[in-house]
């Protein structure tokens, strides 16, 4: 009688899963149009300069006012869905494609109890999530424990998506860094509201996969302690695209002929090195320590065919008081079926902060 280990069926399956959808032609590949040329070159310089932002140099951010319209309402919650253009500056505003200069948010919340008395949660998106069920789905059940969930809409996503894009598959390397780099500002505009207009007693930032890293970034160069959650999210870009499954859905021919263009022409192996180079700008290893580290919870996969064990652990050790928790599964399987975990771990993080002292 043959046994299969659980933990090799569940990597077997992430892999499966992205043959069938990176390796077909069901869709083109991630960044058939190149490298962006001079847009890339723009977001290496402007993201070498996120570092010392946590010194308060740009803080405080652009204030966001969301025009807000009520979608959904019961007798003790409600929903609602806001736009706001992009505090981008005029360089990234530029860089931007058109559709996604106005951002889209939702918003989740008790009814009946004071923000002084609430948490409130930005729920970033992973790769494909162009829509807000699936992070309502994960934040509704937390209504219960006064805590509200706030989504953001990405850049290149859902209704901000370019319109030659097809789904979740960015069309330059810049756009990728470009996506990183607004949702950043995006979600730091969106705490100080919470902060400062709405006057939420304890706030934090989730994501799952690449949401995760963007959200780990958010809570590193936030100015106070924010509760950070980064769910099956490895600690570099670097992991999904040159190592991981994702590397199968990358277009190396058209990088490659791109920098023939720009240069001389390159080797594959040449063009691979250039995309970690590029992409070594979103290690979170290099950012700041967030101010409470006792409230930064991993939630990770122990047989993750996407995100290996060592990237998790890298960001942990660079991030001394972090906490990692392991679920068993896959990426794939994780994403679905822990749901129950992350929403723990939510409420974990925001229990290890300090209420906001009310104005007198």
């Amino acid at each position: 009688m043959v046994t299969v280990n659980l933990g090799t069926l569940y990597y077997v399956l992430d892999h499966v899963y992205g043959a069938i959808l990176h390796r077909t032609k069901i869709s083109p590949p991630f960044f058939s149009r190149g490298w962006g040329g001079s847009k890339l070159e723009l977001l290496e310089r402007m993201i070498k300069q996120l570092f010392p932002e946590v010194e308060g140099q740009n803080w405080p951010p652009s204030l966001v006012q969301p025009i807000w319209k009520t979608v959904w309402e019961s007798k003790t919650a409600s929903l609602r869905e806001g736009v706001f253009k992009t505090p981008c500056d005029e360089q990234l505003l530029n860089a931007l494609p058109p559709e996604s200069h106005t951002a889209r948010v939702g918003f989740l919340s008790p009814k009946f109890v004071p923000p002084q008395k609430m948490a409130c949660v930005v729920h970033l998106a992973g790769t494909g999530d162009h829509s807000f069920e699936r992070r309502l789905r994960l934040g509704g059940p937390l209504l219960k424990e006064n805590i509200a969930t706030m989504i953001l809409e990405s850049p290149f996503y859902g209704r901000r998506r370019p319109l030659l894009q097809r789904g979740a598959k960015l069309l330059c390397v810049s756009d990728l860094l470009l996506l990183g780099r607004a949702t950043i500002e995006e979600a730091r505009s969106l705490l100080y509201w919470l902060d400062h207009e709405a006057g939420y007693g304890k706030m934090g930032v989730c994501g799952l996969s690449m949401g995760g890293v963007h959200a780990a970034m958010v809570g590193s160069l936030h100015p106070t302690p924010i509760a950070t959650l980064p769910f099956l999210s490895p600690h570099s870009a670097v992991v999904a695209f040159c190592d991981g499954v994702l590397k199968h859905a990358t277009a190396w021919e058209a990088l490659r002929n791109d920098l023939a263009v720009q240069k001389a022409a390159m080797t594959l192996e040449e063009v691979r090195e250039r995309m970690r180079n590029v992409l070594s700008l979103t290690d979170v290893t290099r950012f700041p320590i967030p101010k409470n580290p006792n409230a930064v919870i991993f939630v990770a996969a122990t047989d993750d065919g996407y995100i290996p064990k060592h990237s998790v652990l890298e960001l942990q050790k660079a991030w001394p008081g972090s906490e990692v928790r392991w679920v068993s599964g896959g990426h794939v399987s994780s994403f679905l079926f822990h749901n129950g975990e992350f929403r723990r771990a939510i409420v974990d993080a925001l229990n290890r902060l300090q209420w906001k002292e009310s104005p007198l």
